[in-house]
């Protein structure tokens, strides 16, 4: 195992510079990356937009992989250091329904090289409007907790600034 902690959990809100984070701790030289993506673009130009800044920004020797809805599955085949951006997309992707909490949580600690993980921190902003939005919310916001709980760090980046958070 690396020097280090294997397992980080990057949380924020929109803007925050989150994924930047977890980027840089994942570019860690000689390391291979697999970038395991989370979000559906669809015909979203101002979403396709965005993701294409995230792509710019990673080195073109990171392999991108499309999870979707089989996140744990994708992480127990990755080799190397995984980055996985982000675990919002992965929750809305199930459609009202509980997302593999457990699974996720199994396939995360199953892994002895870096994995980053960068979640939204939405329990800090308005408060949703309609039962899904709220719904949404709630289980993101347990997905994160039982992700926090079993990682090595965990980091709160706000405007840019990361703040490490002790253990619970």
């Amino acid at each position: 195992m690396s020097p280090g902690p294997s397992l980080v959990l990057v949380l924020g809100g929109a803007r925050s510079g989150k994924s930047e984070v977890a980027e840089a701790i994942a570019a860690r030289p000689g390391d291979p990356v697999t970038y395991l993506a989370t979000m559906s673009v669809g015909d979203d130009s101002d979403l396709a937009a965005r993701v294409e800044r995230h792509r710019a920004r990673r080195a073109a020797s990171w392999s991108t992989v499309e999870a979707g809805i089989d996140l744990p599955g994708r992480i127990r085949a990755a080799t190397g250091t995984v980055l996985v951006d982000s675990l919002g997309p992965w929750v809305a992707a199930h459609d009202g329904t509980a997302p593999a909490t457990e699974d996720l949580c199994a396939a995360l600690s199953t892994r002895h090289t870096l994995t980053v993980v960068v979640s939204e921190e939405v329990g800090m902003g308005v408060h949703p409007a309609s039962e899904a939005g709220r719904r949404f919310r709630d289980v993101l916001g347990e997905v994160n907790q039982a992700v926090a709980a079993v990682s090595d760090q965990v980091l709160l980046v706000v405007a840019g600034r990361v703040l490490p958070l002790s253990p619970g």
